[in-house]
């Protein structure tokens, strides 16, 4: 995700902030806000809902917080620049792709120390590991390429050519298939796991450079959160596009909850979440826009809370935390 780290300080008051992060007038509604502090500087967020662990990209290194206690439990150092952090709990291993250095670290999860660094292709962004088959993939802005390492020793296995600069990745073990956005070239591009190569570029139109990815495995459904104010689902075995809902304006991150065949978009330019409803594999329906804060523009979905997570630059840097609404 490519927005400006350094943001321009947001003037909001306190009351109209108050009121912003908790209106609410659907499924989701704000639970509280975790204070980080230091710099408004981040790009995307993961959460392990095992460990009840949040890793935040926070400039040069990566914050570990306590969604119990919501402190700050630990920091993975040496980290430049920053993007994306992928989670192997089984391996033991945390990835980040470092896009001031060209690099990927292999962390140790239990102690939080970067093992070894690998050398990736220009400006790593979103970083993925395949658990399917047990690799990690970096997609490199500059480089308009992925780099494949192995996760234990670092080794990089093979570089492919995505002919144009990739923002988010999503993986389709069962299928065999990694699906990357291309933002410049508003497509998508599927990735064969084993071959390693890039096997199909499937046009988003009518949506137009998207950033936001997730996926819908059960139903074989992409969502993908487009500059142009949409999101797009697509059919992940044609490439079709099926259904398209409005957003706002800003959008840098997607989520799919698989329980409540529900899809996220975070846009930040607005201060909103669009929450759609997938109806079944053809229909997509907007139940709520969520309000939250300018400029809580990525997000992350624990998936056994249903809650969802969002940095917020104002008036200090923190993460508003929201979930869904209690039954009447």
């Amino acid at each position: 995700m490519t927005l400006p780290r350094n943001l321009v300080p947001i003037l909001i008051s306190a009351t109209c902030l108050s009121s912003a992060a908790f209106a609410a007038d659907g499924p989701y509604h704000f639970i509280r806000e975790i204070p980080v502090g230091g710099s408004a500087q981040w790009d995307y967020l993961t959460i392990d809902p095992d460990s009840h662990r949040l890793y935040l990209s926070h400039g040069a290194k990566v914050d570990v917080i306590d969604v119990i206690t919501d402190k700050i439990v630990g920091t993975i150092e040496n980290t430049p620049g920053v993007h994306g952090i992928a989670l192997a709990p089984k391996l033991g291993r945390a990835f980040t792709s470092n896009g001031q250095e060209a690099k990927a670290s292999i962390v140790d999860l239990a102690s939080l120390k970067t093992v070894s660094k690998t050398t990736t292709g220009a400006n790593p962004d979103c970083i993925l590991y395949a658990a399917s088959r047990n690799e990690v993939y970096t997609f490199n802005g500059r480089s308009k390429s992925a780099t494949v390492f192995d996760p234990a020793s670092g080794k990089v296995i093979a570089t492919i050519d995505l002919g144009g600069k990739p923002e988010f990745a999503v993986e389709d073990g069962p299928s065999g298939l990694a699906f990357v956005n291309i933002e410049d070239k508003s497509e998508v591009v599927v990735i064969d796991l084993k071959t390693h190569q890039a096997i199909h570029h499937w046009p988003i139109a009518p949506g137009e450079s998207a950033s936001g990815m997730a996926i819908d495995l059960e139903h074989h459904r992409l969502f993908l959160g487009c500059d142009n104010k949409k999101m797009v689902m697509m059919d992940s075995t044609s490439g079709k596009v099926v259904g398209t809902v409005p957003i706002g304006a800003g959008v840098d991150a997607n989520s799919f909850d698989p329980s409540s065949q529900h899809a996220f978009s975070s846009n930040g330019e607005e201060g909103t979440v669009t929450i759609a409803h997938e109806v079944n594999p053809g229909a997509l329906t907007v139940v709520q826009t969520l309000k939250t804060v300018v400029g809580a523009r990525t997000m992350a979905l624990d998936t056994v809370t249903h809650q969802i997570y969002l940095p917020a630059p104002t008036p200090s840097f923190r993460v508003l935390v929201y979930g869904p609404t209690p039954s009447k």
